[in-house]
């Protein structure tokens, strides 16, 4: 195989956030795993599947960590290597804090790519932390069969305005700031049906920083936070619904999408993550039955660096909205709300 011209997405099972591994597979792997509740100082772990993990250092300091890295979802090196930066630093900013320096995490099958290759996608990921204003400080790389990147990150953040996914309150907005439909599109690419311009787009999108996390920290209405990534707006919002103790009310007509990705969906453009996000948390949500299977592929679509999905006050929502929209993220919008009641998400 040419190590020049091999494309990268040739060279892995998987791309993106449609690596992770199934909610439920994942459920059975940390069940039985010992509990961190010992630390008190440890604010936040694993145990409602947030974000990042959160250390109080002091009444005014809290230091918090995270890792993410997948196998490419894009040929270009350094596209691949700037969607990866951009996706590790949100968990960062989800918390409400602000990202400090990472570390590389790098594996490569050194025969298959060209060393000019993986400088690119390193490249890419260092130019992206230089946007967010941090060092790309160390890392470790490994020789793997197939190529993966990504980062952990620090951050730093107020012990009392932690952003987490199980705040939301009942009457709550909910607001997500990214469109919907990065698997599909990624879908796409892999058969080259991609449509003229949608590339652009999508790494307009998953390039885009989610530094609004930082500044929603130090707004009082804002009451949870979570990103939408790998298992999709739906599986990402029952976890907000079951660490909230609430029902999610999604309106599937105020979703927020990619500019093709409904009539790419309607086609089939799908990834194999979308279907099992679906089998892992069917019995979570309630979607209405005259939905069509791709309009439930928009909901289950696993997210590479999306957007944020904000609970807030209700008078607050709309202020919020056009808050993100001049910062820079021009499909925010309100898609439902929170209510009292079993945790699930309904979709309507």
């Amino acid at each position: 195989m040419d190590a020049v011209s091999t494309r990268l997405t040739e060279l892995a099972h998987g791309g993106g956030c449609g690596c992770k591994l199934a909610p439920a597979v994942l459920q059975s792997l940390l069940a039985g795993q010992p509990a961190a509740a010992p630390f008190a100082q440890l604010l936040v772990g694993s145990e409602t599947a947030d974000d990042a993990a959160v250390w109080k250092v002091n009444d005014e300091l809290a230091v918090m960590a995270t890792t993410d890295f997948f196998m490419p979802m894009v040929d270009d090196p350094r596209d691949f290597g700037r969607i990866a930066a951009t996706n590790a630093i949100s968990d960062i900013y989800a918390m409400g804090g602000k990202p400090i320096m990472a570390l590389a995490i790098l594996g490569m099958p050194v025969n298959k790519l060209a060393p000019e290759i993986v400088r690119e996608i390193l490249q890419g990921g260092a130019s992206i932390c230089a946007e967010a204003g941090i060092p790309v400080a160390g890392g470790h790389s490994i020789d793997c069969p197939e190529p993966v990147y990504g980062l952990a990150v620090i951050g730093l953040g107020h012990p009392d305005r932690v952003l987490r996914n199980t705040g939301a309150k009942p009457g709550d907005a909910l607001i997500l700031t990214k469109g919907l439909g990065v698997g599909i599109y990624s879908a796409a690419i892999k058969k080259g049906s991609l449509p003229d311009g949608a590339y652009a787009e999508m790494i307009g999108s998953t390039t885009l920083l989610n530094r609004i996390g930082a500044e929603l920290a130090e707004d009082p209405a804002v009451h949870a936070v979570t990103d939408v990534t790998g298992f999709g707006v739906l599986g990402h919002g029952l976890e907000m619904a079951r660490g909230s103790g609430l029902v999610l009310e999604i309106d599937a007509n105020a979703l927020p999408l990619l500019r093709h990705a409904a009539a790419l969906a309607e086609r089939g453009f799908v990834t194999g993550a979308s279907h099992r996000n679906w089998d892992s948390y069917a019995e979570g949500v309630d979607v209405p039955e005259s939905f069509p299977l791709w309009r439930r592929h928009l909901l289950t679509d696993p997210q590479t660096s999306g957007g944020l999905l904000v609970a807030c006050a209700p008078d607050a929502a709309a202020g919020l909205v056009a808050q993100m929209r001049a910062s820079g993220y021009p499909l925010a919008e309100r898609i439902g709300s929170a209510r009292a009641g079993q945790p699930c998400v309904i979709v309507t």
